[in-house]
């Protein structure tokens, strides 16, 4: 026999509840604790139906009763009998049949995560269903404040804001407070409070960074439309979640042909992102004259972007559009014609600074000097000719310098035939003309003989002017020597 204080012993140690299970998975947890609420069904299946006990027969089929709820159809005294008799045997309702979990947004069984893992997750769950909530509550709300009637708001629409506890934007209707609680209109610290949250909610549900539209409740009623590449596309571009998120708004604009700031706003990020998508400058322009936007702020904004993108012909397309809307608004006052070209001059000059060759510049400066009417003989100031001759001097070789003298000098209303050729001879040249051009070719000469540049325009000139290249013999002698065989030799 045990001693006494062994037995108690003992005693204590079976007393004592057993230690909880561990489990690997959320999903293993589950299963168990859906079986530990059923030991009926789990004594049934091990055993069978004939292997059980009279007493445990009828266990297991009142707790079959007790699990289907047949017994609620029965009247009520045989409720109330069947359920004493529940708890005699001392059956616990059963707990249902766990549902499947499924899977997170990552594709991972959510039946596989640890028991840690799992309790993270649901927290992280809840915090979203939360965001969420807020989120949807801010949009309402921020829908409701800017909500705008075209006219004096009707019975429906006074209903309509009786609903809303902000203030209404555009209306006079004064509410002190609106079904018990004081009306707040949202200011700028819940908008970038909701801005905080949707970056927030993008995190958690995608992993991503929120989008600059798609975080802005401005752009709520905009819906983007995505790029259709159509299905299996061969080369799909991979573009920049930043671009690919930009250019789905701006084409939901456009298709809606929406011309407002935000659109003209959306057109600059766009261009910073892209400056050679020419869709995108097109509606920017359509946007700037549908605005009556002020052209001076453009063009002082093109000269950032134009110094930004050396070598991109988009812009100079939208700037001459820009001065195409421009100049009818103040071709009447000569000065402030003068005034444009003067700091369109000014700017092309900077461009110049980075590269006196750019084709797409001095295309544009043509341009500019047909369209303000900046040839000599129809400004007083002639600032572009002196300008070009300064282009000249800084670098003698600079043909597109050159060929925008020949342009100047040679296509001059007021010196010139209307539709003259560049090759053709044009009589109505004054000579006086023609003799200083044709100085101007040979001093440039005489600095660098082996120059092409100068060389061809005074061929040009001598063309223009009907005079015969051995006009200029003597000239050319002086840079060669002849030898006894007769050949030219370079000096």
């Amino acid at each position: 026999m045990a001693p006494k204080g062994k037995q108690q012993s003992q005693k204590q140690a079976a007393s004592k509840p057993p230690p909880p299970a561990e489990y690997k998975t959320i999903g293993e947890k589950r299963r168990a604790e859906y079986l530990a609420s059923r030991p009926l069904q789990v004594l049934h299946d091990t055993k069978g139906w004939d292997g059980l006990t009279a007493a445990e027969k009828t266990a297991y089929s009142t707790f079959a009763l007790l699990e289907s709820e047949a017994y609620t159809t029965w009247s009520a005294p045989l409720q109330k009998d069947f359920l004493k008799l529940v708890d005699q045997l001392k059956i616990t309702q059963p707990l249902p049949e766990p549902y499947t979990l499924g899977k997170d947004r990552r594709g991972n069984n959510i039946e596989d995560y640890t028991i840690p893992q799992y309790e993270a997750w649901k927290e992280d769950e809840e915090k979203l269903r939360i965001l969420r909530w807020e989120s949807e509550t801010f949009r309402e709300k921020w829908a409701k404040q800017h909500f705008k009637p075209s006219a004096e708001p009707s019975s429906a629409d006074k209903e309509y804001i009786k609903k809303c506890i902000w203030e209404p934007e555009t209306t006079d209707l004064d509410f002190e407070k609106v079904d018990g609680e004081t009306k707040r209109p949202l200011t700028e610290e819940d908008r970038q409070d909701e801005l905080k949250r949707r970056a927030e909610i993008v995190k958690m549900e995608s992993g991503k960074q929120v989008g600059r539209y798609e975080g802005d409740p401005t752009w709520d009623d905009v819906t983007p439309i995505p790029q259709d590449d159509g299905k299996n596309p061969l080369a799909a571009i991979a573009y920049t979640d930043e671009y690919a998120e930009a250019i789905s708004y701006l084409r939901a604009v456009m298709a809606s042909k929406e011309h407002s700031p935000r659109a003209l706003a959306l057109t600059s990020h766009m261009i910073s992102l892209n400056p050679a998508h020419y869709t995108v400058w097109l509606y920017r322009a359509s946007t700037l004259f549908a605005l009556t936007f002020v052209l001076s702020d453009e063009l002082a904004w093109l000269n950032d972007v134009a110094l930004s993108n050396q070598k991109n012909y988009q812009i100079w397309h939208h700037r001459q559009l820009l001065i195409d809307n421009l100049y009818p608004t103040i071709s009447a006052s000569r000065e402030k014609v003068l005034e444009l070209a003067k700091s369109e001059i000014e700017f092309l000059t900077q461009m110049f600074a980075e590269d006196s060759k750019n084709y797409h510049v001095w295309s544009y400066r043509q341009y500019l000097v047909r369209k303000l009417d900046l040839f000599p003989s129809q400004c007083e100031d002639p600032s572009e000719l002196g300008a070009v001759e300064r282009l000249i001097e800084e670098d003698v070789r600079n043909n597109s310098a050159w060929s925008h003298r020949f342009f100047l000098v040679f296509s001059d209303p007021g010196n010139s035939t209307e539709g003259s050729k560049a090759t053709e001879v044009d009589p109505k040249i004054p000579a006086e003309i023609l003799d200083r051009e044709i100085r101007v070719a040979e001093n440039a000469i005489y600095l660098a003989p082996q120059n092409q540049s100068p060389w061809n325009f005074l061929r040009g000139v001598l063309r223009k002017g009907g005079r015969e290249l051995k006009s200029e013999e003597g000239f050319a002698g002086e840079f060669v020597k002849l030898g006894d065989g007769g050949g030219g030799e370079e000096e």
